[in-house]
């Protein structure tokens, strides 16, 4: 594994398309229980090298109910988003993560990961990669329909403040969706 993360840390295959210059963030152990994939990092994170170092993570770390000891512990927790590095910005926020990322490397990781029990689909880029043909139409009927996708995969929307707006129209989801996470991790985590 580590061998492969030096690998991936050296990666540069987009480099061109990277206003930032390559940077990639991920954390693996052969017994992560459980992956996290999500987009890509913002540029908190480009900055820093620590995945979820933001208000985003700060959002995910609550729904999930662990800390930061927990989520740091690539024993407990692999992130492997769907693409590594910043992929810049756009007009509305960030740019979609890279397409080359998530084919190149995500099953030579995923095939070191011997223990994983739960893969957390964060946001529509992971869900319509993982998921296919059994994604729902939108991320909102996708998350809804939660349970049809366990217990391998646990479906969420990108925890972003931008996100506020999503989740105060689904008023159901911190009710409904968020205790069953926090259950699943700690079925996971012990």
């Amino acid at each position: 594994m580590d061998t492969l993360l030096k690998e991936i840390a050296n990666c540069s295959v987009c480099k061109e398309h990277l206003a930032l210059g390559p940077r990639p963030i991920v954390a693996a152990h052969p017994k992560s229980k459980i992956v996290i994939i999500g987009q890509a990092p913002g540029t908190v994170v480009h900055k820093t090298g620590v995945p979820w170092d933001d208000k985003s993570g700060e959002n995910l770390r609550n729904w999930m109910g662990i800390d930061k000891t927990a989520f740091y512990d690539a024993q407990k927790i692999a992130i492997l988003p769907m693409g590594f590095c910043y992929p810049g910005k756009g007009k509305s926020g960030d740019l979609p993560p890279r397409k080359e990322c998530a084919p190149l490397w995500h099953d030579v990781v995923l095939e070191q990961l011997k223990e994983v029990a739960l893969v957390l689909l964060i946001g529509k880029y992971a869900q319509d990669y993982y998921l296919q043909d059994t994604a729902k139409r939108t991320l909102t009927e996708t998350v809804k329909n939660y349970e049809m996708y366990l217990p391998k995969y646990f479906v969420l929307p990108h925890p972003s403040p931008r996100n506020n707006i999503w989740q105060a129209k689904n008023e159901w989801f911190p009710r409904l969706v968020l205790p069953v996470l926090r259950k699943e991790i700690t079925r996971v985590l012990g």
